[in-house]
């Protein structure tokens, strides 16, 4: 007969006892596997609603003709075409956009954040600009700056920046109280405490709005293009909506899905290399 001491009885009970939170099948399967399985899922479903006729064709197409129009954009695109001097023209409205609303957005979340007049007196207008309706501002901006990309990457710059410069903000606005009286005692300069202790403490909040901003900047420049015109993606899409091509815009609007998640995936990729500190979050920075 075995004997059991009393500490291994007490550790034995002790382990017994921790709480361990039980998770479910479906949250251990591999990303890859889970998200294949919901892309079968959501096409078995679309084709069986496109089946039923439920929808008329002519609104939702079929999985397998959209995929024919994948097809044909795709080769399109590869073969130079004139669908990739479109994607080029949308391209260069994103990037000039994200950039001018990285620089707008981090400057004015420095002023908002360590400021008290930046706070009190500038937030509120940068809060009321930013519930206007952004679509009204198209019609503005065209006018200011006319049909060339220069409207459209305004209306993507001002949807982007109001959610970087609310990040910015609030990682100058989450350094510890502790870290900020170190560096007081230390006489260390308000610039140095900015540049040394703040904004590095602030880099993950940063780079949250960056990629809330990632996805506004796209959306803004195709609504551009949808109310001014021009030769990017937004005018092929508002083209093949007015000739009732759906599968051709289900098509576009796919490929722009697969840029916006390319841009998106980039910001993570950087806050990993720059912010390396910083545990993963399972919601943005997957």
């Amino acid at each position: 007969m075995t004997q059991v001491s009393s500490g291994d009885a007490a550790s034995s009970a002790a382990v017994s006892t921790v709480w361990v939170e039980e998770v479910s099948w479906f949250d251990r399967l591999p990303r890859s596997v889970s998200t294949a399985a919901i892309f079968v899922v959501f096409v078995c479903i679309w084709q069986l609603v496109f089946i039923s006729g439920l929808v008329s064709p002519i609104i939702l197409p079929s999985p397998a003709g959209t995929a024919g129009q994948l097809y044909f954009v795709g080769h399109n695109l590869i073969t130079g075409g004139y669908m990739l001097d479109s994607l080029w023209i949308t391209l260069k409205e994103v990037f000039y956009a994200f950039i001018l609303a990285i620089v707008i957005g981090f400057l004015l979340g420095v002023l908002v954040g360590e400021t008290v007049f930046g706070e009190r007196a500038v937030m509120p207008y940068l809060v009321a600009f930013d519930t206007m309706p952004k679509v009204a501002f198209a019609p503005l901006f065209i006018a200011w700056l006319g049909f060339g990309i220069e409207s459209k990457v305004a209306l993507a710059t001002y949807i982007a920046t109001f959610p970087i410069i609310v990040g910015t903000a609030a990682g100058l606005h989450a350094a510890d109280e502790n870290a900020r009286m170190l560096f007081r005692t230390m006489g260390a300069s308000r610039w140095q405490t900015l540049i040394k202790m703040k904004l590095p403490t602030g880099m993950p909040h940063f780079f949250t709005g960056l990629k809330i901003g990632s996805v506004g900047v796209m959306a803004g420049a195709i609504t551009g293009e949808f109310l001014g015109g021009g030769k990017g993606f937004g005018e092929l899409i508002r083209v093949a909506s007015t000739n009732l091509h759906i599968a051709r815009v289900f098509s576009l609007i796919i490929y722009l899905s697969i840029i916006g998640l390319a841009i998106f995936m980039f910001v993570v990729w950087a806050q990993r290399r720059f912010v390396f500190w910083q545990k993963s979050s399972a919601i943005l920075d997957s």
